[in-house]
């Protein structure tokens, strides 16, 4: 018994552990990456293909945790960048989709009238993080050292430069397409500081930049201007030589405009990630040459992953298929028209798989809300390849699938998320705008969606791997906890263990 106890005491001590700094010991800068669509399998895919600066560093060098899952539904963009600084779900970071209602009123998720542009003067820089109800990294940190910290954001994205960086943030800044400069807003400044200014200048002056014109999003060369405002923020900015940890949160956008017009296969898509790992190599050189190899704390994630497209799965037998979303609005209209007789409409909108209810309307109309509900669900469970509809009311209490009842009320805030959530079946997605043959999108519980890619990198981040199932809201906590910091205000995730 002595000898297996101490053969148990010596595995033990092979096992990879978390690195203990001591307490007042900190990065000089944190780095958030987020790769918009990218699958997990996407590491595996390519990786003979990377080079060795980028992706194949963070994983060569880094700690991988191979089965980090989405644990709220619907997975969509605004709310997987949320989620990842959060710790937490739209239940309670309020941050819904990219569009969602706030008490009957439609709004966008980082759209602010209270704000103008700075460098712009669209609507493109009417935003601010306002809408998020609960605080981020960077938040805590800036708390924490008294606000001290710089903590800055960029991305091609408006909402995925925001939402991560916070609302005590001191810069987001995001791409204008019309103008292909990136801008800002009155709740961060009142102008561009000059760094920013002078790659803009450079950015005018690029034939390839004026050649991609307002489809810029569409091509690798996205990533290239991202990487190069991300470069600039950190040594305009001079992040990670102050006293006192820095912030930079860099999202990557073009993968997902890219993916959802051309899908998860072909010479596009192949294109888009072998640039953005050159891309990586660059900014990671970067953040060595300014901040010091081993003296920068990094993670790299996604905000969702993607479904294979549907002529490409069913060209294999595999089941898959379109849901028509639009036209199921119409019939489920015509449907209450004809049992409850309603004379108008009693749905307000359809985003991402869930209905919301008009009752204004339905009031009006002197119709019963939870009769039209019912009435509703009844239509919804009858159609092809549905294979579950959720009252977000009473999910706690319906005849579903554990999974797909947890997932829900984590995605569901009473006042911004509607009223009934469709699940369809393996394969089937809404079939949405886009008119490439190529085309797929996501917001499903499935796999497809919902495994994403997790790697740390960095400052005490030991070289390794776990197969155990963690989720998004483990990021924040995590990072957190290497920090030692708080935990953002809603913060439900637990610290990765490496």
């Amino acid at each position: 018994m002595k000898r297996i106890f101490l053969c148990t005491l010596l595995l033990m001590s092979l096992l990879p552990l978390a690195a203990k700094p001591k307490f007042g010991q900190q990065p000089r800068l944190v780095v958030g990456i987020v790769v918009d669509q990218m699958r997990w399998d996407y590491l595996s895919r390519y990786y003979d293909s990377f080079e060795k600066g980028g992706f194949r560093r963070l994983i060569d060098e880094g700690y991988s945790c191979d089965n980090c899952l989405i644990n709220y539904l619907p997975t969509i963009t605004a709310i997987g960048h949320t989620s990842a600084y959060t710790g937490t779900t739209p239940a309670l970071h309020g941050i819904c989709g990219n569009n969602f209602y706030v008490d009957g009123r439609k709004v966008y998720c980082t759209a602010d009238s209270t704000v103008q542009g700075v460098g712009t003067k669209s609507n493109k820089g009417k935003m601010s993080p306002r809408n998020m109800l609960a605080t981020t990294i960077g938040d805590q940190l800036r708390m924490h050292t008294d606000f001290r910290s710089k903590v800055i954001g960029v991305s091609y994205k408006d909402r995925a430069a925001i939402l991560p960086a916070g609302h005590s943030a001191n810069a987001a800044f995001w791409l204008d397409p019309k103008i292909q400069q990136f801008v800002t807003s009155t709740y961060y400044m009142q102008a561009l500081p000059e760094w920013a200014a002078s790659l803009n200048s450079r950015l005018a002056e690029n034939e390839a930049v004026r050649a991609a014109g307002d489809s810029i999003g569409y091509k690798p060369l996205c990533g290239t201007i991202t990487t190069d405002m991300a470069i600039a923020a950190l040594e305009g900015e001079r992040l990670g030589k102050g006293k006192t940890p820095d912030m930079l949160c860099v999202s990557y956008s073009q993968t997902d405009v890219i993916g959802h017009e051309w899908g998860t296969r072909g010479q596009r898509t192949d294109d888009a990630y072998l640039q953005l790992d050159r891309d990586l190599a660059r900014l990671l050189a970067a953040l060595d040459r300014n901040v010091g190899k081993g003296k920068y704390l990094l993670f790299l994630t996604a905000d969702h992953a993607a479904c294979h497209n549907r002529a490409y799965l069913s060209s294999h037998h595999l089941p898959t298929g379109r849901w028509m979303s639009s036209d199921i609005k119409k019939q489920a209209e015509a449907y209450v028209a004809e049992r409850l007789r309603a004379t108008a409409p009693v749905i307000s909108d359809e985003l991402d798989y869930r209905f919301f209810l008009d009752r204004a309307s339905i009031a009006r109309q002197g119709l019963d809300y939870e009769e039209v509900k019912a009435t509703l669900m009844e239509f919804l469970r009858s159609q092809p390849h549905v294979s579950c509809v959720i009252d977000f009311e009473r999910a706690a209490q319906q005849s579903i699938p554990p999974i797909l009842r947890d997932r829900a009320l984590m995605g569901y805030h009473y006042r911004r998320s509607g009223d009934i959530l469709v699940v369809l079946d393996p394969g089937y997605y809404t079939h949405g705008t886009w008119s490439s043959p190529g085309w797929t999108t996501h917001g499903s519980w499935n796999p497809y969606d919902s495994h994403i890619p997790l790697l740390f990198f960095g400052w005490n981040v030991p070289h390794g791997a776990t197969s155990r199932e963690v989720h998004i809201t483990d990021i924040a906590p995590t990072i957190c906890q290497m920090l030692h910091i708080q935990q953002p205000s809603a913060c439900i995730g637990e610290p990765i263990i490496f």
